[in-house]
């Protein structure tokens, strides 16, 4: 790979936890905010469609409005792709080894939140973060999407149970830890990556009930 060595080598690696409140929260703290470029382009859009389907079918001012409301979405993707790109960026030139939860999108698609979660674009933002990883000589892994992250302390790894999507931070009752709920997740994603990586690489690492034991989650220095 040819330009492989534009990056040097960085000390840290990191755990994400992409969500809707947040676009992404790492595992040392930083949060990226969610764009939703769709969510602020559909007023317009909706008025767009609207002059087009008000057009006589075949005419001109038909093709022309299909015209202008395809920029309008053309616009809306590259927006989107351009955000994700210096995203991904900044975290792989800052981190040797990041860390994703492998999210069942297409079933997330099928609720409510389909719209928000089609804004996101999370599968094109860690296919990003793969292929920039494996040009820039980083690690890449994802953790099993049936991990419960949002369930465990990251700080002494006692599972907690699982809680509403409106809870947003809560209290270990083992060991008395406030988590911000998001925060918690992208340090027992790292954790996690952690371990899986040093199982690949015939490491004597047993993967136990617990995500995280007390010292272990989060990123060993901030992201660039």
């Amino acid at each position: 790979m040819a330009d492989a060595g534009r990056f040097p080598a960085a000390d840290a690696d990191v755990g994400i936890d992409l969500g809707l409140t947040a676009f992404a929260v790492l595992s040392d703290g930083t949060v990226v905010t969610a764009p939703k470029f769709l969510r602020r382009a559909e007023r317009k859009l909706r008025r767009a469609q609207r002059a087009h389907g008000r057009k006589q079918k075949g005419s001109r001012n038909k093709e022309k409005s299909r015209a202008q409301l395809a920029r309008a979405h053309a616009r809306v993707a590259a927006q989107r792709a351009d955000f994700h790109h210096q995203v991904s960026t900044r975290i792989i030139r800052g981190n040797q080894a990041v860390y994703v939860e492998d999210l069942c999108v297409k079933g997330l698609a099928r609720t409510r939140l389909a719209k928000s979660i089609h804004d996101a674009g999370w599968p094109a933002f860690t296919a990003m973060l793969e292929y920039k990883a494996a040009r820039y000589g980083r690690a890449f892994g994802k953790v099993g999407r049936f991990e419960p992250t949002s369930q465990v302390c990251s700080a002494c790894g006692v599972k907690d149970g699982p809680k509403p999507l409106s809870v947003r931070e809560w209290t270990c009752a083992a060991c008395g830890a406030v988590h911000d709920r998001d925060l918690n997740a992208a340090r027992n994603i790292v954790a996690l990556g952690r371990r899986e990586t040093l199982n690949a690489c015939g490491g004597d690492v047993r993967r136990g009930t617990a995500l995280a034991v007390a010292g272990e989650a989060g990123a060993l220095r901030g992201a660039a």
